[in-house]
This record gives structure tokens, C-alpha cells and sequence, in this order.
């Protein structure tokens, strides 16, 4: 039976997809030895660093993931670098296909005045810092102050602003890392706006995440009901489903607004940012809206206006994206996920996404010719594989139990690795 040699670089949702794709294309006709392969110690990408802690539901896909690092033919070499420790090129010549499923981890910037000054950041730093990525430890995020405002109309920028405007106590059964928690803690925020560029019917947001506000326990969440109206009006008679849905989540949040708790959440729809004010720190938006420019004044302004990939050598990228036609490269090589399509859809998007350009994959692929795998290119580099990950996991865990949690996770890639490899 022909066995095709198959390297996937990036372990997050599009890789594994990727995996269970090849899995299940395997016949009398064909089957596949797959190893995937990981910059960072650990494994699950998004699902681990990049989900809200306080959705927890979302996070269980990893089993989904673990079950397919269980087949005898799937490896894991995490703790190895593409690009700088390997590269590319040398991974084509070892294996039949490779697959490029990094994602999108750099968060674009609006390009406007102010937005380096300290107390500006992106979603891309923030999300990360509160979900113990390693490379996030020590990201600055002042909460000094009371009022913070989000850029950004997706379900990114919603996650931000919850975490900002929940009562912290909320996180202590969540895996959010130790460090963000008692940042939340002694945190001095209490107003959180949510700004979008455009009206309530274009914004970018799910009807599942935007339906959970209501059942915050210790928010005010504030949507402007003429706001929604007028929005309800400019979609017509027969808007699309999910903008309907959007619309009918967002109308229930304007009809039955709270007011008793100290911390709230306010929508802010067609504003546009102009300038972020500040001299030595951040303190106040400019925004231009349909009414002439108005001001709020705050300490801290996290943008989530989208991701873009970052470049591998070897690999050409345009537009913060792998260049591809429908998921191929160039010869044997491919992309899968965001760094293919651009950062859109959901964990789930990455599944069908992966199955289309395997298949792809698979019309090229004629008779293996695969020359070794990328053990014979590892000279100092320390490896963490699947039982090394698995003795992480079932550590972070272990830790978690005595108090409530999911998990305990370890932010330093140091203790990642003496938990890993001891």
C-alpha cells in the first residue's frame, strides 16, 4: 500500500483538520504517515491560547484533536521552529506534501495618530497575555483607569470586552492565566465601550455570543434601542439570516437593559476612530460619527480590527496571506486556515476548509517519493512530542483540580519543557 509522507507546520484547529482530512481519505489505495509540527511547546493553537476562558464549551474540539494524535501515524514535533530552525525547502525535499496551517496571529493596526502611544494595543497581544501564550507574559496592559474602550465589530473584539467588564471572580473556575486574573482583580475598569465603524447590521459579530450578554451576572450591557431600530430599518424587509439574528439579539439587549451593577458594557455603532489622544499614555478616542466628532476619555484602547499571517521564508505571502489558489502554493506545498483564506469563520470553518484542499492535495499526489522526515533535520533542537505534551497536559490539569479549574497553565516555556521532557 502506497505511503505518502505528509508534514503540517502550525498545531492549531487547520492543522489538525488537516490531520483528520488525511485520515480519512485512507484506503487500499493509499494511506498516510503525518507529522505536524509546532514553534510553540504546546499543541491546540487558538483553542488553547486564543478561545475565551470563559467559554469554556468551545475548547472541548481538543478531544477532537487528541483522538487524532492517537493513530500510530501521526507525530508531533512541537518546540521546532519552520522558517528559522528548518526550513521550508527542506521539508519539501523530505516529504510528499507539506501544509502550511499557521494562522493568523499579527493584529493589523488602524493607522492612526496616537496608536503607539502606551496604553494602545491589539487584541493580538491582549487575547494571548490573558491566555498564558508564552510569548504574551509581558505585555503591559494598564488597567489603571476606568474607562477602556475596544475598536473592533467582531466576536474578537466582544471576547475583549467581556474579559475587561466581567466581575474578575468569574474567572477563578476558567484556566484565564494567574497573572491576567490578579491584573483583573485590582483592576480599576468599570466602563467598557465596544466601538463599531458601522451600523448594527454590519457588524461582524455571532447571535450565540452576542445572546449570552444578557446572562452576565455582574454587567450592564448598554445597546442604544434607536441604535438597533434605525439598523432594523436599513436591512429591509427580508435581511440576511444571520444579520436577522444579530439584529433580534441585539433589539432584546436594548429592551431589557440593566443598570444596577458597577460595571458596563456600552455599544458605540457608527464611530469611526480618528485619533487616540495622549501624551505620555493614552487618554481619550476621537471618534468621527453622523453627528459631527465626539470624545471618550479613557486610560486604555485594545483594536481588534483583524489578523494577518506572518511571513514564513520560503512561503510567499500578499495581503497578510499565504499565497495560494484554493489551498495549493506551488509544487507540494499547501495551506489550510487562516493563513489561507485571511481570518474568518469559526473553529468549525477550518474543518470543511481543510477537507477541500486535502482532496486537492490528493488529486497531485501520484506516487510517493518522499526522501525522510524532518527527524533527520533536528541536530540541537529539543522536541516536545505527543507523550511529551501529554505529560504537560495531564500536569496543567492535575494542577487545576484543587481548585476548580479546567486547567492550571504553565506560562514560561521553560516550565512547559521541565514539565515535558522530566
Amino acid at each position: 500500500m502506497p505511503l505518502f509522507k505528509v508534514a503540517i507546520v502550525g498545531a492549531g484547529p487547520a492543522g489538525y483538520f488537516a490531520a483528520q482530512a488525511l485520515h480519512n481519505q485512507q484506503n487500499e489505495d493509499r494511506t498516510f504517515a503525518i507529522d505536524m509540527i509546532e514553534r510553540l511547546p504546546t499543541p491546540w493553537g487558538l483553542v488553547r491560547s486564543g478561545v475565551a476562558p470563559d467559554h469554556p464549551k468551545i475548547k472541548t474540539v481538543s478531544k477532537v484533536f487528541e483522538k487524532i494524535a492517537a493513530d500510530p501515524n501521526f507525530r508531533l514535533f512541537a518546540n521546532i521552529e519552520i522558517g528559522s530552525e528548518i526550513s521550508v525547502a527542506q521539508l519539501k525535499e523530505k516529504y510528499d506534501a507539506v501544509v502550511i496551517a499557521t494562522g493568523s496571529h499579527l493584529g493589523k493596526s488602524l493607522g492612526i495618530p496616537g496608536e503607539e502611544l502606551p496604553g494602545s494595543l491589539s487584541a493580538a497581544d491582549f487575547v494571548p497575555w490573558y491566555n498564558s501564550h508564552p510569548d504574551y507574559v509581558d505585555v503591559k496592559v494598564p488597567l489603571d483607569c476606568d474607562t477602556a474602550v475596544v475598536i473592533g465589530a467582531g466576536n474578537v473584539a466582544m471576547d475583549v470586552a467581556r474579559m475587561l467588564a466581567l466581575e474578575p471572580s468569574e474567572l477563578d473556575p476558567t484556566d484565564t492565566a494567574d497573572h491576567a486574573i490578579d491584573a483583573f482583580k485590582a483592576s480599576a475598569v468599570r466602563d467598557v465601550y465596544i466601538s463599531a465603524r458601522r451600523g448594527p447590521e454590519h457588524a461582524a459579530f455571532t447571535s450565540p455570543e452576542l445572546r449570552e450578554l444578557p446572562k452576565l451576572e455582574h454587567t450592564n450591557v448598554v445597546i442604544n434601542k434607536a441604535d438597533i431600530d434605525a439598523a432594523i430599518v436599513r436591512a429591509g424587509a427580508e435581511p440576511e439570516k444571520e444579520v436577522k439574528s444579530n439584529l433580534d439579539a441585539m433589539l432584546l439587549i436594548a429592551e431589557s437593559q440593566k443598570s444596577e451593577h458597577e460595571r458596563t458594557m456600552r455599544f458605540l455603532f457608527q464611530h469611526t476612530p480618528k485619533q487616540i489622544l495622549g501624551t505620555d499614555r493614552v487618554e481619550g478616542v476621537v471618534y468621527s460619527t453622523p453627528s459631527g466628532d465626539v470624545t471618550i476619555k479613557c486610560g486604555l484602547v485594545i483594536t481588534a480590527i483583524g489578523y494577518q499571517a506572518a511571513g514564513i521564508d520560503g512561503v510567499p505571502f500578499e495581503n497578510g496571506k499565504v499565497v495560494n489558489i484554493d489551498g495549493r502554493v506551488n509544487e507540494n506545498l499547501y495551506v489550510v486556515g487562516w493563513a489561507k483564506r485571511g481570518p474568518s469563520g469559526v473553529i468549525g470553518t477550518n474543518k470543511s476548509d481543510a477537507a477541500a484542499v486535502v482532496e486537492l492535495m490528493i488529486s497531485d499526489l501520484k506516487t510517493p517519493k518522499a526522501a525522510g522526515d524532518i527527524s533527520q533535520l533536528l541536530t540541537h533542537q529539543v522536541v516536545v512530542d505527543q507523550s511529551a505534551w501529554q505529560k504537560i497536559n495531564e500536569a496543567e490539569v492535575a494542577a487545576g483540580e484543587p481548585k476548580g479549574k479546567p486547567r492550571v497553565k504553565s506560562v514560561k516555556r521553560d516550565e512547559l519543557l521541565k514539565l515535558g521532557l522530566s
